[in-house]
């Protein structure tokens, strides 16, 4: 049996409240002093703070005493329409019409759209093990497109894994495209090693440079040290040639396995995670990139195709188009094992 409660703006005040509590579950609403929304999902092994009204972004994740979260520059969410004017979070949607990173020639926001989306709805669901955030977002435009996008987070019971959803609609009378890329920005850790269940060499450097990246000598020479296979990037311990980023593509993952499954190992054992479905998101990026402000290794970011935006996906036929009144849902995993 699922109980659901619904929540609303507020629910959420500068003094924090308790909406749900038992001996597996607790949840927490507050408001940051920027005036955003945060709902804390906390179990035994640790806890999420999630932004229930803008775009369900996971701000926090925190489990078994390690931070999952890259480091940055934002003590707190900021009020913004791109996710680059907020960019602190762990989690966050890039898409749905558009995502990555804009060409000279695109039109879209950096990553979409729903990163910061402003939800209509927003509710908790706990069912047996599981406590589950749920929320809405209606997007319409005149002469546009028009979806409903329902993402939901999901926390176990005395578990450090976690369930990623979103499920997008087309609610217009034509074809709609659809990107979309789960963004999961995990902490920098010195040493760590990265595997995952599929060849090394499905994993290519990107070598197109970005408008954001702005290439120094040292870092294109590292970047071509890459190319003639000198050196992989298999392990964390070159921060000083990961300014600017260094970007990884791996595309048509069903070629190697259905079940996608990604880990970054710290020196002490401890390992993160992320696995999904290549019938779903049938692409990844690794981004990796450590200078004084912000440090990360996002190890795995599963999508439906590489982050150079609209027109790129366009070109080489990775964007999907979803028909009038169809669904497409995507599921991921992750946290630590």
């Amino acid at each position: 049996m699922t109980t659901r409660i619904p929540l609303w703006r507020s629910l959420f005040t500068e003094q924090p409240r308790v909406l749900l509590e038992n001996s597996d579950f607790s949840v927490t609403a507050f408001r940051y002093d920027s005036g955003i929304e945060g709902l804390r999902l906390q179990n035994r092994r640790g806890h999420l703070v999630i932004l229930p009204w803008m775009g369900q972004m996971i701000w926090d994740a925190q489990f078994d005493g390690h931070d999952l979260t890259m480091r940055n520059m934002f003590r707190q969410p900021k009020p913004a329409k791109e996710v680059v004017g907020t960019y602190g979070c762990f989690a966050f949607h890039s898409g749905l019409l558009a995502n990555g990173c804009p060409s000279p020639e695109d039109t879209h926001p950096l990553h979409g759209e729903m990163a910061c989306a402003t939800m209509d709805d927003a509710w908790l669901e706990l069912d047996g093990d599981t406590l589950r955030i749920g929320g809405g977002y209606e997007y319409v435009m005149g002469f546009g497109h028009h979806y409903q996008a329902s993402p939901t987070v999901a926390l176990h019971k005395a578990s450090a894994l976690f369930d990623i959803t979103m499920s997008v609609t087309n609610l217009a009378s034509v074809a709609m495209p659809l990107q979309y890329m789960c963004h999961m920005n995990y902490a920098y850790v010195p040493q760590a090693t990265f595997a995952q269940n599929f060849p090394d060499e499905a994993l290519t450097l990107r070598e197109s440079v970005p408008a954001h990246v702005k290439p120094t000598p040292q870092w294109l020479a590292f970047n071509q040290r890459i190319l003639q296979g000198e050196v992989s990037l298999k392990t964390l311990n070159a921060p000083e040639f990961c300014d600017p980023e260094i970007v990884f593509f791996g595309d048509q993952l069903d070629r190697y396995t259905q079940t996608p499954e990604f880990k970054m190992i710290a020196p002490d054992g401890t390992t993160f995670v992320t696995r999904f479905s290549s019938r779903e998101l049938n692409y990844v990026t690794r981004w990796i990139l450590y200078n004084g402000d912000q440090q990360v290794a996002a190890f795995a970011l599963p999508a439906t195709c590489r982050p150079e935006g609209f027109l790129a996906a366009q070109r080489n036929g990775s964007l999907i188009e979803l028909a009038p009144q169809q669904t497409r849902t995507f599921h991921v995993t992750t946290g630590v094992l």
